[in-house]
């Protein structure tokens, strides 16, 4: 093979779909793993807010639960995507497996981007769950195939990008410690300061400011829209800007943090 070929797109994607299938296969053998992040939590979640306070919060339409599932499914995607990639780079990294990928002929954006992949395809579990539990409790899609499947990409891409912004945390921290630490309080502000539980309208002038702007409220606004037939207007370019933005910004941060900890 030559060295062209080693450093091009084909072996770039190579290396980052084998370091995914590595991190998949170290999620199944821990399956307490798969099944707290991708099952007991969307539910937990979904008949908390379901039952517990949604007959004291008053929501347009006043449903409550078609309110509430296009919330979850976003702050579930966003939990799942970050809360294991911070502490699982720092733990590859204080155990000295990413030595190892060091010093094996492949780039170093293949090693964070192979287990970000495997986050996704443990989202994808996370939204059947999610799908399911919600019809049971009584959520209904009123859109066509193609705009659901449009809605859960564009909140796949999302949460990839917030994955990147875990990765960054992940190689700050440090240590399994520091990165349990760090872990995912970053992203509650981005989730309860948002439309999904409540709507915007009732807080206060300098937070609503804050929470109409959030890429959470984006994404979730467009996702009501889109799961109940209605046109999102220009929320899901908004929606994806923000879901490149966030790839774009926090992978340059993350490969150049990954090099700087190689020297």
């Amino acid at each position: 093979m030559t060295s062209a070929e080693a450093t091009g797109p084909r072996w770039w994607l190579r290396d980052a779909w084998l370091l995914a299938g590595r991190n998949v296969r170290r999620i199944l053998r821990a399956p307490q793993l798969l099944l707290m992040y991708a099952l007991i939590q969307p539910v937990m979640f979904i008949l908390l807010f379901a039952y517990v306070f949604g007959g004291a919060i008053q929501t347009p339409g006043g449903n409550y639960k078609q309110f509430l599932l296009p919330a979850i499914f976003v702050m579930i995607v966003l939990f799942t995507s970050t809360g294991a990639v911070a502490v699982g780079i720092a733990e590859d990294m204080e155990r000295g497996v990413m030595d190892r990928f060091r010093s094996l002929p492949m780039t170093r954006s293949s090693v964070l981007l192979g287990r970000l992949i495997s986050e996704v395809l443990r989202n994808l579990v996370s939204i059947v769950v999610m799908v399911a539990c919600g019809l049971v409790v009584g959520f209904r899609f009123h859109a066509g195939p193609g705009q659901i499947l449009l809605g859960f990409g564009l909140l796949l891409l999302l949460g990839f990008g917030f994955s990147w912004v875990a990765a960054y945390v992940g190689l700050l921290a440090g240590s399994v410690e520091g990165a349990q630490g760090l872990g995912m309080i970053w992203v509650f502000p981005f989730v309860f300061v948002s439309s999904a539980f409540v709507p915007t309208e009732s807080m206060p002038g300098w937070l609503r400011a804050y929470a109409d702007h959030s890429p959470v409220t984006v994404m979730i606004d467009t996702l009501r829209a889109w799961f109940n037939g209605q046109d999102a207007g220009g929320l899901a370019p908004r929606a994806l800007a923000w879901a490149v933005g966030l790839t774009l910004v926090f992978m340059t941060l993350s490969v150049a943090r990954f090099r700087r900890t190689s020297k």
